[in-house]
């Protein structure tokens, strides 16, 4: 459960009209609004003197909370308010990981790892063959090993400008915000492969081979007259 604590110097002579509301970047809603609970905190939720007690918070409930109380006394009408920032924590779900099946040396290749349930998002760790891959920082260890990839641990992709059969291998990817456990997508294998150029020759050599004679098959019966009507 979450409390939204909203405490006021009102007298307890004054009388009081206490309204909650959420806002969003679409706009301003109720959420406690002339006695009675509103849209998903409706049979959830409950006051607590002036505050707010939620049951079963999730993730939709992030957001910013206005209190706003208002009191009539003989001097006229008084108003206060409150904001309160309602940050809800949710452990990454298993992300789902995009591993090309097989590629060619020399060819941009990129990998990708998301999950969208994790609050705050998830961070990504890309392992092959169940090792963690290091970050290209141009210094220390990453620049001795001499990383060929650049692996953005925020956006989850892993990019090969020019993939080569050193890359082939098994790989998979770990997302973790600090938020339970961290969780990982299965292992997919990715198999680079030099270009067939000598298999590219005699497919090309074969397909030209079969329109000259297509060619000369058209040519034979237009002489011995088979198109004629």
């Amino acid at each position: 459960e979450a409390i939204l604590s909203c405490k006021h110097k009102f007298s307890k002579g004054m009388s009081l009209r206490i309204e909650w509301k959420k806002i969003q970047s679409q706009g301003v809603s109720f959420v406690y609004y002339n006695g009675e609970f509103t849209g998903d905190l409706r049979g959830r939720a409950e006051m607590l003197n002036t505050g707010i007690r939620i049951r079963n918070v999730t993730r939709r409930d992030s957001g910013t909370y206005r209190c706003e109380i208002s009191a009539k006394s003989e001097e006229g009408q008084r108003l206060g308010e409150a904001t309160i920032t309602l940050t809800v924590l949710v452990a990454p779900t298993t992300p789902v990981c995009e591993v090309p099946s097989s590629a060619m040396t020399g060819t941009v290749v990129e990998l990708s790892c998301k999950e969208t349930e994790g609050s705050p998002p998830s961070e990504y760790q890309w392992y092959k063959n169940g090792v963690a891959l290091l970050e290209k920082t141009g210094t220390g260890s990453a620049r001795a090993a001499n990383i060929t990839y650049t692996m953005n641990k925020k956006s989850g992709t892993l990019l090969f400008n020019t993939v080569t059969k050193n890359d082939t291998g098994e790989y998979f990817c770990e997302a973790s915000n600090g938020i339970g456990l961290s969780q990982k997508c299965s292992v997919k294998r990715m198999q680079v492969d030099d270009l067939n150029v000598s298999g590219i020759i005699a497919a090309v050599v074969f397909v030209a081979l079969v329109m000259a004679l297509c060619g000369l098959g058209v040519f034979y019966a237009q002489k011995k007259g088979y198109f004629t009507s």
